[in-house]
C-alpha cells in the first residue's frame, strides 16, 4: 500500500506539475507572481510593474482572466476594479481616476460598455448615461428623470 501511495505521489508531481513562480525584470524587482499547472496560470495571480508597484490581481484558469479583478497605474494607484469571464471585462466595474476617486461604474459586457454608466465628481452621483454595445443611447443629469425612466433594480 505504501509503495502505490509514494507512486502515486510521483506520478501526481510530474502530471500535475502544480506550482507556485515567480518572475522577475531584469532589475530584480518582482514582475509577476502566482500559480502554475501544466505550463498555464491558474487560481490567484499579481503582476507588478517594473518600479515594483502593483500592475494586478486577481484569478486565472489556464491562462485566462476569470473572477474579480484589480488594475492599477504605474503609480500604486487603481485604475479600475470589475469581473472577468473568459479573458473579458463583463458585469460592474468601477473606474477611479488620478487621484484613486470612483470616477465612473459601468455595466460591461465583452469588453464594452452595455447598460447603465454612473458618472461621478469628487465620488457624487453626477448623471447616469445607457450603453448598448459600447454606444451611449440615453443620459440623465439629474436622479428625478433618471428613477423615472428607469427600474432602480436595473442597476444590480
Amino acid at each position: 500500500m505504501r509503495l502505490l501511495f509514494v507512486i502515486f505521489l510521483i506520478c501526481n508531481f510530474a502530471i500535475g506539475q502544480k506550482h507556485y513562480q515567480k518572475n522577475y525584470f531584469d532589475n530584480g524587482k518582482l514582475e509577476s507572481a502566482g500559480w502554475i499547472e501544466n505550463g498555464k496560470r491558474i487560481n490567484y495571480w499579481r503582476t507588478y510593474y517594473d518600479n515594483g508597484h502593483l500592475k494586478s490581481e486577481g484569478h486565472h484558469k489556464k491562462n485566462i482572466r476569470i473572477k474579480y479583478w484589480k488594475l492599477y497605474n504605474a503609480k500604486g494607484l487603481k485604475e479600475s476594479e470589475g469581473h472577468f469571464e473568459n479573458d473579458k471585462k463583463t458585469k460592474w466595474w468601477i473606474f477611479y481616476d488620478s487621484h484613486g476617486l470612483v470616477n465612473h461604474k459601468c455595466q460591461i459586457k465583452n469588453n464594452q460598455k452595455n447598460g447603465y454608466c454612473l458618472i461621478y465628481k469628487d465620488e457624487a452621483l453626477t448623471s447616469a448615461s445607457k450603453y448598448s454595445r459600447g454606444k451611449k443611447v440615453k443620459e440623465w443629469t439629474d436622479l428625478k428623470s433618471f428613477k423615472k425612466e428607469n427600474k432602480l433594480s436595473d442597476l444590480y
